[in-house]
């Protein structure tokens, strides 16, 4: 018979390693909901053993539905003295509701800009004018869309910013604005603000008409 406190165990882990695959990616969210960018990049250091830490969420929840469904062997020496329910921590149901809790968790950064509101709005690289400025500013820190979507969330409330386009696959945030409202200091401060660190900046100038 199987341990309960063993079961336990092993269905902790699973979770827990599936929460810390995805950690890098969930703190932006939770930061949105609570106001406060300043938490959202502290665990993106963890990025880089994502990859490790679904492999370990697989393995031991692949182990865990082994034993739930590995066929029981009739013992000869069993006295069958333990004719009790299993204990909930050792129920299938338990195990199934963790399984699809770990999947929601290791695969959060496919669908995790949908906590943001309204997230297309403005996201699309302008063009620099007489009257308007791009930028291209090099960040720090980010590890996936809910990355982009934080930094996006600071630049749609500043007043002067016509359009951005953030990527966490090149580290950069294309922005458009007005620098007779905004300046390039403010920006800078707004995407810090998110806990990500701007490292350069580059102005796009604007092609001479011909």
């Amino acid at each position: 018979m199987t341990n309960p406190k063993s079961s336990a165990t092993v269905i902790g882990t699973g979770v827990l390693s599936a929460l810390a695959a995805s950690i890098c990616c969930i703190t932006p969210v939770i930061a949105l909901l609570a106001g406060s960018s300043s938490i959202a990049a502290n665990f993106s250091w963890i990025e880089p053993a994502r990859p490790y830490l679904i492999g370990l969420s697989i393995a031991v929840l692949g182990f865990a539905w082994y034993q739930q469904l590995k066929p029981v062997k009739n013992n000869p020496d069993d006295c069958h003295c333990d004719t009790g329910k299993k204990s909930f921590f050792q129920s299938r149901l338990l195990l199934f509701i963790v399984t699809v809790f770990s999947i929601l968790m290791m695969t959060f950064p496919l669908y995790a800009r949908i906590f943001y509101s309204n997230p297309d709005a403005k996201i699309a690289t302008g063009i620099a004018t007489p009257d308007k400025k791009q930028t291209t500013f090099s960040i720090r820190g980010m590890s996936c869309q809910s990355c982009e979507g934080e930094i996006n969330n600071e630049l749609s409330k500043l007043q002067g910013v016509v359009a951005y386009s953030t990527s966490y696959g090149k580290g950069t945030s294309v922005v458009t604005y007005d620098p007779s409202k905004v300046s390039d200091k403010t920006i800078i401060s707004a995407i810090n603000k998110t806990g990500y660190v701007v490292t350069g900046s580059v102005a796009v100038t604007q092609e001479p008409k011909k």
